[in-house]
Order: structure tokens, then sequence, then C-alpha cells
């Protein structure tokens, strides 16, 4: 039998699991008629502050900005924008939401490959900061921003060099080569062309897959070069962008190793294998992954990363979105059928796999949903079930693996996928068979009582 991959819960998370969040979670299914997310807007603003103190405790001149594409919620955003945060977009309809929840455009950073002219032109009436990517891009930005009499605020995007592959992979993953950044070639070229007054040269941004403290550091201290390099030739060239890559730990040391020690096809339905998963246990995460960061010393260097941004008076900026989302929200389905197969369940619940989306990556969310009974005498366990969804596909399955849940599953109940808001709950969410996206639920707890909550606008 599988072990158990038991989820770290925060407060909020368990306040909501236990007996009288539970009755919250059986109201709002009936209420909602189907899947949700529930959103948690209190802990994003804790680890918010948890990334402003380390630069507070560092004297490093830092912005934290949102990566919005972790989290569709426009409370996220609207926190942000509260918080003091920026936020990075890397479309139209991001910015534009962003500008809504109430951030300026001077605290947005524009991402993203090969933007297009609606989005550039957008970002510069906006004064908004653009990461450039390519030269054409370059090209295109500075005839725009001319032709509209305005000056683009940008950073030059680095290539990195080979790295560890797929944002969501161990560390140990195959390496792989960055489809983003400019060569050393061109950013000599793009240097010469940031002399344009269409175009104002703030500093330098990267890239970078994986969570390597050291990989990021080093990389850090090659755009603090850039900058001086700039500024040499009379641009600005204040600030860097490391972006996010801060890690997320979802499980304790103890139960990942243990997980890798005895996983085995047999534990997964149909012998389901795959490539690689998430870290889903890291000792440095969140916050403290930026402060080892900035506590490195950098290859070729004699001083820590801090100390060389404060003695050359350089910025640095970060985006991370799933740190941000940390036991931020969880998900919820409702059982809808248990069928006895072979040895194990298969439960059958009311969404599908799009609504957690790390099977965009070939792999598997893997810390254990937790099971909420309904109002029935449970059957004693260990009762091992994988999770499909109310789909056609074969493949249309929430957990492979099969959990060693407790007690007996059965229709009625509840399962509960908890911290999902960092990129699980709405990446890849699609009306398949016409059935409703989930809605997101925000929940806080600011009476002290029975928790509140509303849709998130």
């Amino acid at each position: 039998m599988a072990v158990t991959l038991p989820a770290l819960l925060g407060e909020e998370q368990r306040a909501l699991l236990a007996p009288e969040g539970a009755a919250l979670l059986h109201e709002l299914r009936h209420g909602l008629g189907g899947p949700f997310h529930v959103l948690f807007p209190e802990r994003f603003d804790a680890n918010a502050a948890d990334f402003l103190k380390v630069f507070a405790g560092s004297a490093v001149d830092g912005r934290v900005f949102y990566a919005k594409k972790a989290n569709k919620a426009a409370v996220f955003a609207e926190r942000a924008a509260l918080g003091g945060l920026g936020v990075d977009v890397a479309s139209r309809g991001e910015l534009g939401a962003a500008l809504a929840a109430g951030v300026r455009g001077t605290g947005l950073v524009v991402t993203g490959p090969a933007k297009d002219d609606d989005l550039l032109r957008a970002a510069v009436l906006h004064d908004a900061l653009i990461t450039v990517d390519a030269l054409d891009e370059l090209d295109r930005l500075v005839r725009l921003a001319a032709g509209l009499g305005r000056t683009a605020r940008i950073l030059l995007r680095r290539l990195p060099p080979t790295q560890s592959g797929l944002d969501h992979a161990a560390p140990d993953a195959a390496q792989a080569q960055s489809r983003f950044g400019l060569d050393d070639g061109e950013l000599e070229a793009a240097l010469r062309r940031c002399g344009d007054p269409a175009v104002e040269l703030e500093g330098f941004s990267f890239h970078l897959s994986g969570y390597d403290v050291r990989q990021r550091a080093d990389q850090a201290a090659g755009l603090i070069r850039l900058c001086l390099r700039a500024r040499g030739l009379g641009l600005r060239a204040d600030r860097i962008s490391i972006g996010g890559g801060f890690a997320v730990d979802y499980v304790t040391a103890r139960d990942w190793r243990r997980f890798h020690e005895s996983a085995r096809p047999g534990h997964f339905h149909a012998g389901k294998t795959f490539s690689g998963y998430y870290p889903y246990h890291s000792p440095v995460a969140g916050a403290d992954a930026l402060r080892a960061v900035l506590e490195t010393t950098p290859v070729g260097e004699s001083v820590p990363l801090e100390r060389l941004l404060r003695r050359h008076n350089i910025s640095l900026l970060v985006e991370p979105g799933r740190a941000l989302l940390d036991q931020a929200g969880c998900s919820v389905f409702r059982v809808q059928g248990v069928k006895d197969r072979d040895g194990y369940g298969i439960l059958t619940v009311d969404g599908t796999s799009l609504s957690l989306s790390e099977q965009w990556f070939g792999s598997e969310f893997l810390p254990d949903p937790v099971l909420v009974p309904g109002a029935r005498e449970p059957v004693p366990g260990p009762y091992p079930a994988c999770v499909g969804g109310a789909s056609c596909l074969e493949t249309d399955l929430l957990t492979w693996r099969k959990i060693p849940f407790p007690v007996r599953p059965a229709a009625g109940d509840l399962l509960v996928y908890v911290n999902t808001a960092g990129y699980q709950m709405d990446s890849n969410e699609s009306p398949f068979h016409e059935l409703p996206l989930p809605p997101k639920v925000v929940v806080d707890r600011l009476d002290h009582a029975r928790p509140r909550w509303r849709l998130d606008r």
C-alpha cells in the first residue's frame, strides 16, 4: 500500500477542516452545486510581509511583484495593491485586471516573450516597466514609444546558461536551455539601441527555471556587472530582477523521503509512472529562499549578493507567485461515487483534473487530499483509492496514486486538496463537458467567530 503524504496545513486550512469549518464546506457545496475553490487573502498578506521583512533586514532596496499568472482570482491582485506590492503581468487581460484591482501602472512589470503591440502600447501609456526579450521586440517598442511621444521603461532580459528544466521538476532534472532572453551578442546590440530617447534602460532580468539558490545568486551577480557596463555607456541601469523561483514547502522532509523510498508503479492506478515531480519538500522555501539568495556569495565575488547590491546602489526586484500563495487556498470536490477495483477504490468526484494543473507538466499533485465525511457512520480503513474526474476520459484523474484514506469514502463526502492556490486551481481550468468552472470563495476570520465568505469578484 502507498504511504501517506499528508500536506502541511496553515492556520486557515486547519480551521476550515475543523468541525465548524467542515460544516461550512458542506453548506458551500450545497449552495454552489459543484466543486469550488477557497481563498485565504490574509495568508497572502502574511507571505508578502515575510518577503518585505527580508529586504528590510538586509538593507537592500527591494520590490516585490506578485506574479499574477499564478492565480486568476481578483482578491490577490487587490491585496497586492493594498500592500504596496507590484504585479507581474504578461497579457492585456492581466494588465487590465491589475489596474482594476488598484495597482498603478508604475507598479506593473510586463513580462512574457514576443509581446504584441497592443500590450506594449498599453504598458507604455501606463508607464509600466517592460521586460524586453528579443531585439525585434526592442525595435518595435522604440518605434511605438516614439510614435506615442513617450519613453518606455525597460529591462533587458538576459539568456541564462544551460540550467535545470521545467519549473516543477526536481533539482536533478535534465539540463535544458531556456527559450527566454538575449544572448551576449544580442545584449551588446541592445545596449547600443538603448541610447534612443524613446527608451530608458532601468536594468536587466533573467528567467531561471528551478529553485537553485546559488544559480540564482550567480546570475544576479552577472546582471550587476551588466548594470555597471551599461552605466559606463551613460545608461541608468540601477535595478535587476531575479524573477520568482522561490520554492514552497508542501510536506515534511520525513514524509517526502518516505514517499521516494517506497513509491512504485503498483501504488498508482494502471501502474502510472511519471518522469518527475515538483519538489514538494524544500528545506529552504518562500521568503527564506530570498534571504538565502541574498546571503550567498556569487562565484567570482568576495562578498554576498546583498553587499554587492548595496555597494553599487542597485535595487532588487522579485516576482514570486507560488510563494506568495503558499497556504492561501484549497480546492473542494464532492465524491459522487466509489467503485471497488482489484484491492483499491476508484473515486469519482464532481469536477475534473483540469482544476489541478500539475497534469499540465505531465506530473501529479502529490499531497494527500483530506476526506471530509458527510453525515454517515464511517467504515474504518485504511481504504486505498485513486480519484477520477467526472469526464469520459481515461486520463482524467485528479490523483493517480492510491491514497490510503483513513475511512472508506462514500458519495456525499468532500475531498479537500489543500494548498492549491499557487498554479494548481485555475491554470488549466476549462468548462469541458459544459461543466461550470469552480467558483472561488474568499474566506476571512476578521470577526474571530464564524468565518465570513464571499465570491471572488
